[in-house]
């Protein structure tokens, strides 16, 4: 796809005019590569869209950056759906992948610090993380140990555990926020936090 999309007018899903064509038709002419019904898709989403990367990024041009991504992605993809879901959950599956793999190049984790969670609950990362190891040779040594067994602590965590947890303690998102851009609720983020927390907790046991 050349070029770059635009942003549509807030346009709500099920108030957009289709010009009589349904949301399937529309797909699988996309599907064939008719550009006019990917862009007529575009619109139906593009807010909806935009609203979830505002909720990974705060900066508008960031943001902008990653819709454009996001429907790229979505556009070469397209073509893998097989109509076995409501296309706006695959979509947002597909927008969810691209923001968890920006939130993987954007955080590089030379310092582990976490935000203290809602609910006065104690952070995770206070418990293990030393947040000035560059004073001594052995903290310095120790923190890299720690990053090492908390990726690898991570890569076994589910994809949902692991996008809330990321989401909470690498953002500092609200579970609120978290549960609306998981496209589930609030409750659910916090279960899959909890979860998460306790998996992380086994396997880092000898570090907290």
């Amino acid at each position: 796809m050349d070029g770059c999309l635009s942003l549509a007018g807030d346009i709500p899903v099920e108030r957009a005019s289709l010009a009589g064509e349904n949301e399937g038709a529309l797909i699988r002419r996309a599907q064939h590569g008719d550009r006019a019904a990917f862009d007529a898709l575009v619109r139906l989403y593009d807010q909806h869209v935009l609203r979830l990367v505002l909720k990974v990024v705060q900066s508008p041009d960031e943001a902008r950056d990653l819709y454009q991504e996001a429907f790229l992605k979505i556009y070469r993809s397209l073509t893998r759906f097989r109509f076995e879901s409501r296309f706006s959950t695959w979509l947002y599956r597909v927008v969810m992948n691209v923001c968890f793999d920006y939130l993987r190049r954007q955080k590089a984790r030379d310092e582990v610090q976490g935000v203290a969670d809602e609910d006065s609950d104690t952070d995770f990362f206070h418990t293990i993380a030393d947040n000035q190891p560059g004073r001594d040779p052995d903290r310095t040594l120790r923190a890299g140990e720690i990053r090492r067994r908390i990726e690898r602590a991570l890569a076994r965590l589910g994809p949902r555990e692991r996008m809330v947890f990321e989401l909470r303690h690498f953002q500092g998102l609200k579970l609120r926020a978290i549960g609306e851009l998981c496209g589930t609720s609030e409750e659910t983020a916090k279960n899959s936090l909890f979860r998460a927390t306790q998996k992380l907790r086994l396997e880092l046991a000898d570090l907290v």
